[in-house]
């Protein structure tokens, strides 16, 4: 004869295999699945007659403090995803209604994710996220950007919201090849608009670079891409200290977006051990996308040389990872490494970065103008500038000795 057991709530005897129990009750299932409702927000089980929600949101009393009220539709929102059109609003919006108030939704919700278009011929593609901040959150700088990315009539490039920035925008790529990254995007024209609105992305400390890779490039399977996942892994943390420098980033901002998984002996280790951790999203190299995997160590920038520079750093590490057998990338040192680069963007810039066999880059020129020098420093290069600095037969304010600009539009003489 079976056990049974008598729920506390209907009263009536069911099976044991029917039991649950919650605070202190002893509850059949249907009971328990009537009564008892998760909080959309934290996750813990309370009773019905304590969901403190709205409009099918479930919250527990605790989590409802943290949500308000969108001034236009009434609906609950939490206050860190309550939009404001002034810094001095008391009342948000909800995002759909803060988009209904900005030039023509230009600026998409954070969460906006359409169907990917694909750019370019071959089998690799890199889709490009970059921060800038600083310039505003606004529908016509926004617009403006996107005429000019957008100009051949094709949908290149979408703008979204990121609340990790102060006052700023995330521009963000459809997946394109490298040589359409490089030869029809008009990358160039878009950051030196950016900068031109006031915009800044490495200066203003909030602002990342990354780029996905769509995990097809990599095998075709799951099985044949996961050897070429460990050895991306280990690469990365095998020469953590030299693409830390490459980044530009500080290892405290490593940290916050983008730590590392640990150094292991072999790569299949590292892989391991990522997945232990769960695969956390805020990794120098993310794996908790389906489709894509996501490198997110580097600092962003508005300068063309640095930006297309990291998407060939990444194309690079992909092909190391691909044609490389475990214990050849084991075995492969960063100056080995650094002397199969041949671009000459990423040449420049691992030289510029004391990354390049040891040999430095001297950048001595005099200009006719301020503005000239701007395509020519990177940012923490400590380049001595010799001669004075006029425009038009006018003398500039005196210029410190060593400059950084990472974020100034490049110009030629």
């Amino acid at each position: 004869m079976s056990e049974t057991f008598v729920c506390e709530l209907c009263h009536q005897e069911h099976p044991l295999s029917d039991h649950r129990s919650f605070d202190g009750q002893d509850l059949c299932t249907s009971c328990w699945d009537s009564r008892t409702v998760l909080c959309d927000r934290c996750g813990e089980r309370i009773w019905s007659e304590n969901d403190y929600g709205e409009g099918g949101l479930t919250l527990c009393e605790r989590c409802r403090e943290d949500y308000g009220y969108c001034r236009d539709c009434g609906c609950l929102i939490p206050y860190d995803q309550m939009r404001y059109l002034d810094d001095d609003d008391d009342e948000g919006y909800c995002e759909q209604c803060f988009c209904a108030h900005t030039s023509d939704n230009v600026i998409n919700s954070y969460y906006f994710k359409p169907a990917p278009l694909f750019y370019g011929e071959g089998s690799r593609f890199f889709g490009v996220e970059l921060e800038i901040d600083g310039g505003g959150e606004t529908g016509s700088k926004a617009s403006r950007l996107l005429e000019i990315a957008n100009s051949s009539g094709r949908s290149l490039l979408y703008v979204k919201h990121d609340g990790s920035l102060d006052d700023g925008l995330e521009l963000v790529s459809h997946p394109m090849s490298l040589s359409f990254h490089t030869e029809e995007m008009p990358w160039k024209e878009i950051l030196h608009q950016a900068a031109c609105l006031g915009y800044t992305s490495h200066q203003a400390r909030t602002c990342g670079l990354h780029v996905h890779v769509n995990r097809t490039a990599l095998g075709d399977t799951e099985a044949e891409q996961e050897p070429v996942i460990a050895r991306i892994l280990f690469f990365v943390e095998n020469h953590w200290n030299e693409l830390l420098r490459f980044s530009r980033r500080t290892r405290s901002q490593m940290e916050q977006w983008a730590a590392r998984y640990g150094r292991k002996d072999d790569p299949k280790a590292v892989l391991d051990h990522a997945k232990r951790h769960e695969f956390a999203r805020y990794k120098c190299v993310n794996l908790t996308n389906a489709d894509t995997i996501e490198f997110r160590m580097f600092r962003g920038t508005l300068k063309w040389n640095s930006f297309l520079a990291t998407l060939q750093m990444v194309d690079r590490i992909c092909d190391v990872a691909l044609f490389l057998s475990d214990q050849e990338v084991q075995d492969l040192t960063w100056t080995d490494f650094a002397a199969s680069c041949t671009q000459p963007e990423l040449v420049r810039y691992l030289k510029e970065r004391r990354l390049y066999v040891n040999e430095p880059v001297v950048v001595e020129r005099r200009c006719k103008g301020m503005c000239a020098i701007f395509g020519l420093l990177d940012y923490g290069e400590k380049v001595r500038i010799k001669g004075t600095f006029g425009c038009q037969g006018r003398r500039h304010p005196q210029l410190p000795h060593f400059l950084r600009h990472e974020d100034l539009p490049e110009q030629r003489v």
